[in-house]
Order: structure tokens, then C-alpha cells, then sequence
């Protein structure tokens, strides 16, 4: 995926948090909110970035958007100002909506655009060719969608006989839908259940 950052300007009313869908719109938020705001992140990962780029009270739902939900609802009050959302075009406005309906007031704003590689590399399209790939790894359904959308179709049969490791169920639909026999999915949606997984499949 090529990851595009979009501009998201100030906001000039108080927030009382930021919430995180992804790692990649850390950056957007490091622009336009101070580094002591405290931010809600999906999952570790991104948890880590918002630290590592500097925020100071940094709290990972150690999961996926439901998780996040359950994490903001548990931890925060409507009552205590606006909630920041900031997500990938064409994401986020579920959890936007499930956040409305229990009274939060919220501000979705989109960090960044993610769009499929048009092509895969050569190496890649090489090492699939002479089966030399026995597991791929998949983040997120967007993230499947994107590879099959560059993979050759002339490399389908070769991919589709790799164990594929996912976070979801969305994601499992799609690769069945594609062909794939074996598909994993991680107990957790997140990184560390991912590689579990694929420990497991050893």
C-alpha cells in the first residue's frame, strides 16, 4: 500500500482526546494537537508510534475499532468535551457513529489516503513463481484487497497455495473468495496475535 498524507487543519475548539485507528495517522495528530492530549489508540502498534512521536498519555484498546469503542465508552465521558477522530479515507466512520450513539461528540478528520501498489515488485512476482513462499501475512481486509489487486493473475494458483495469516474474518471471506484453502485467523486483531498465529502454523 502507498500511503498518502492529507493535510488536516487545526481545530479551534478543545478536545478531550485524540482516537487513533491506525499508526499512519500519528503524524497528522502530532500536527494539530499538543503532545500532552491524551490519545486512544486501536492497537499497541499504534500506541507505539503516538509515543514515539512524542504524546505522553497513551492508552491501546490492544485490539480492533469494537474494542477502541468499548475502551472510549468505558474511560471517557461525553460530558468532558469533543473526541478527535483521525482515520484513513473511508475509514473510521463506524466507530464514528457507534461513539454518536452513546452521546460523544466527535470530529473525524482523514490523516492520510491509502492506496493500492499498482504492481508488485519482480522479486516478489519471482519467489511466488518457484513456490518459494509457504506464508503471507495480511494486516487488514484493505490490505488483501490491495495485494490481490497488484498480484498477477498468472501468479494466483502459486499465491492461493501459501497458508495466508489474517486479523479478521473480512479478510478470510475475501481470500476464500479467491481461492485460498487455508486461511488462519489471529485470535486478537493485532500484531502480536498475528505472529502467533503464524508460530503456530510451524
Amino acid at each position: 500500500m502507498e500511503i498518502l498524507p492529507r493535510i488536516v487543519p487545526p481545530l479551534r475548539r478543545k478536545i478531550q482526546a485524540v482516537v487513533l485507528t491506525s499508526g499512519q495517522a500519528v503524524p497528522a495528530a502530532g500536527q494539530v494537537v499538543p503532545l500532552d492530549t491524551p490519545v486512544y489508540a486501536v492497537g499497541d502498534r499504534t500506541a507505539q508510534r503516538a509515543q514515539a512521536a512524542g504524546f505522553t498519555h497513551v492508552v491501546s484498546a490492544q485490539g480492533d475499532a469494537e474494542a477502541l469503542a468499548t475502551l472510549l465508552r468505558d474511560a471517557l465521558t461525553p460530558q468532558a468535551g469533543l473526541l478527535l477522530l483521525l482515520s484513513g479515507a473511508g475509514q473510521g466512520t463506524g466507530l464514528a457513529a457507534d461513539l454518536r450513539q452513546v452521546g460523544f461528540r466527535v470530529v473525524r478528520r482523514v490523516a492520510y489516503e491509502a492506496r493500492p501498489v499498482q504492481e508488485m515488485s519482480a522479486e516478489v512476482q519471482r519467489v511466488l513463481a518457484a513456490g518459494q513462499i509457504s506464508h503471507i501475512l495480511f494486516f487488514s481486509a484493505e490490505s488483501v484487497r490491495g495485494w490481490l489487486k497488484a498480484l498477477p493473475g498468472s501468479l494466483l494458483a502459486q499465491a492461493a497455495a501459501a497458508t495466508a495469516i489474517v486479523m479478521s474474518e473480512a479478510a478470510e471471506d475475501i481470500l476464500r473468495h479467491a481461492g485460498w484453502q487455508d486461511v488462519r485467523v489471529a485470535t486478537q486483531p493485532n500484531a502480536a496475535a498475528l505472529l502467533l498465529a503464524l508460530g503456530a502454523c510451524r
